[in-house]
């Protein structure tokens, strides 16, 4: 769980009590995740964006869907 410089962060997945995969302080893309990972990953985010969800932006303010297995 660090900054890195090929990516913005990286760090394990993980899933909240809401059901909403997490990555440090960052919401996973839901459909993207369940599709292509699992929870324990290791994963390097390259880019974020504003969370448009009034549902989780207090607890996750920044959403990504650009990210990838740290190989």
């Amino acid at each position: 769980m660090s900054k890195e410089k090929k990516g913005i962060y990286t760090g394990k997945i993980e899933k909240d009590e809401q059901g909403n995969y997490f990555c440090g302080e960052y919401l996973l893309d839901y459909q993207y995740t369940e599709k292509n990972f699992k929870i324990g990953d290791e994963i390097i985010i390259k880019s974020v964006i504003e969370n448009p969800s009034d549902k989780s932006y207090d607890k996750y303010p920044k959403k990504t869907r650009n990210f990838s297995l740290n190989n």
